[in-house]
């Protein structure tokens, strides 16, 4: 495995383009096998679960190339319903194919899929709503069959809005009969992302954004071009590591208002932020106050995947802070690696009280999930000496080159390879 070697204690200071959001990504190319012909998304990160995704579509029978920000895929000759284990196994939003492969076959076979170990994520809320749309469910193991000749619309409420159940159910009822009213809806801009494409192919989707999202079914759906929106995710890990390191940094491609609570929490902080339309810019030359509490939950409020990273931030603040995790129950691993590095944190179940230290010092520490390897990377930028990354391939999943992207920004930053790290250790 890929390992990162950070010599940290240097500002990032630059300017940064912001990638195409992977979470908005994913599904849309999912959403793309509804309508045959060949589709052309701009703007498509280079990412571990991007080319896993496509692999699966061209397992299915597309056509999928991907040159520089651009995915052509041509559902064309797609024929088969039944998506491989071992590709399932390798990424959780495999499951976003059931509800599209459903609807243009009448058919799909899943099983149950793999992904970051951050706690449970169960995929009862996908197949009640399938169900409601008049699939027939069989499931035998881990093997997951679901039937039905069309699908029917349907009044659907969510008991919890996830954000997966929401877009699997959406991209089910566009081809649907009739009208589906989805409530308790996720709100979250990848939401929003996925109505603006299935609308460009001649879907009537309303309401994404909202609670209650309504979709009058349609006969038929075509190709289109679409461009994918910047990843809030991947913005806010750099705002974050800007104010890590107490440098000035300039983001472009980014939407603002999709991380008003990030920039709430970071201005509670004492870290000033400037927004200009698609532009955000960071500085910060003094240490970080203490935010006294921060709870994650469903968007709009603050995101479960930034908060592995502002826990490094406010483990260098001045003042205790408490950041508690209501989405998953697992999500508080990268604890324990950040102690290494002398963080001073205690978790109490599901709640994290984080005393500011004066500095953290290079270790060497483990991505045990994606955005808890983006956590350490930002420690390691902060840090007084060497932090060596392990298990760089989760960090991978969500993060194009993240080394490339911190060099051009002053890092000292740098992958080995297997054979390179002993050749690196050996010194």
């Amino acid at each position: 495995m890929d390992k990162l070697v950070i010599e940290g204690g240097k500002p990032l200071s630059g300017t940064i383009v912001i990638q195409g959001a992977k979470n908005a990504a994913l599904p849309i190319l999912a959403a793309s096998l509804l309508a045959e012909g060949t589709t052309f998304i701009h703007d498509v990160p280079h990412l571990l679960d991007i080319e896993v995704m496509l692999n699966i579509l061209r397992d299915l029978g597309c056509r999928a190339e991907h040159k520089g920000d651009k995915v052509s895929l041509d559902t064309t000759s797609a024929d088969q319903s039944h998506v491989p284990q071992h590709l399932m196994k390798q990424m959780r939003s495999s499951i976003f194919l059931m509800g599209p492969l459903l609807a243009r076959f009448g058919e799909t076979q899943v099983y149950q899929p793999g992904g970051c170990a951050i706690g449970e994520r169960k995929i009862d809320l996908h197949l009640q709503g399938l169900e409601l749309l008049g699939a027939k469910i069989e499931e035998t193991g881990n093997r997951i069959i679901c039937r039905a000749d069309r699908l029917q619309g349907a009044d659907i409420h969510l008991d919890f809005p996830s954000v997966g159940a929401t877009e699997n159910i959406m991209m089910a009822a566009v081809l649907a009969k009739g009208r589906t009213t989805l409530s308790n809806a996720a709100r979250e801009p990848e939401i929003m992302d996925l109505q603006r494409f299935l609308n460009a192919m001649g879907a009537k989707v309303m309401g994404a954004g909202t609670d209650t999202i309504t979709i009058e079914g349609v006969e038929k759906l075509n190709p289109c071009r679409y461009r994918i929106i910047p990843d809030r995710i991947v913005t806010g890990t750099i705002m974050v590591a800007a104010a890590a390191t107490r440098g000035q940094v300039t983001l472009h491609n980014t939407q603002p208002a999709h991380l008003t609570s990030l920039i709430h929490v970071l201005r509670r902080a004492g870290i000033p932020i400037v927004t200009d339309g698609d532009i955000i810019k960071v500085s910060s030359a003094v240490r970080p106050e203490a935010v006294e509490r921060i709870a994650t939950a469903p968007y709009p409020a603050f995101p479960t995947d930034l908060q592995s990273q502002v826990m490094v931030l406010l483990s260098l603040a001045n003042g205790v802070s408490m950041m508690k995790e209501t989405v998953f129950e697992g999500r508080l691993k990268h604890v324990e690696e950040l102690s290494r590095m002398g963080a001073d944190i205690r978790v109490d179940k599901n709640a994290a009280f984080i005393k500011g230290v004066p500095r953290l010092y290079g270790a060497t520490v483990e991505a045990t999930d994606l955005r808890a390897g983006a956590a350490l990377v930002i420690a390691g930028l902060a840090a007084q000496g060497r932090t060596v990354v392990e298990q760089v391939h989760h960090i991978d999943r969500g993060y194009e080159s993240i080394e490339s992207m911190l060099t051009a920004l002053g890092a000292n930053i740098t992958r080995y390879a297997t054979m390179q790290n002993k050749q690196f250790y050996a010194q």
